[in-house]
């Protein structure tokens, strides 16, 4: 049974950062890529950021690039999301997800239960 618990949430103001971080647990961590998402209510959930299984390759959708950053700790099987400059419109619940494979493709097979992100104007 997978576990993803991820923390870190809050509220915050317009240009402050944050640290998500998710924990896993139940499989082999380091054999599978991670990624984080958000949803706002009443919207489909979207895709922020992926990383592979070393933590070699990355990438993130356009309205977070050079502003947030994942990485991961497979010693401590744990993905991290540091966003900085926060903005309004980052305002979401986000969640962490493990990847079938060791690349950040396609859907997720596991998604963790999320955390708030608040960001006021």
């Amino acid at each position: 049974q997978v576990q993803l618990i991820e923390s870190g949430g809050g509220l915050v103001q317009a240009g402050a950062s944050l640290r998500l971080s998710c924990a896993a647990s139940g499989r082999t961590f380091s054999s599978h890529a991670m990624g984080w998402f958000r949803q706002v209510s009443g919207k489909e959930r979207e895709w922020v950021s992926g990383i592979n299984w070393t933590g070699g390759s990355s990438s993130y959708a356009a309205f977070v690039k050079g502003r947030f950053t994942i990485s991961r700790d497979n010693a401590k099987n744990t993905v991290y999301l540091q966003m900085n400059s926060l903005k309004p419109e980052d305002t979401a619940v986000y969640y962490c997800a493990m990847y079938q494979g060791t690349y950040y493709s396609g859907s997720p097979n596991y998604w963790g239960q999320g955390t708030q992100v608040t960001v006021s104007s």
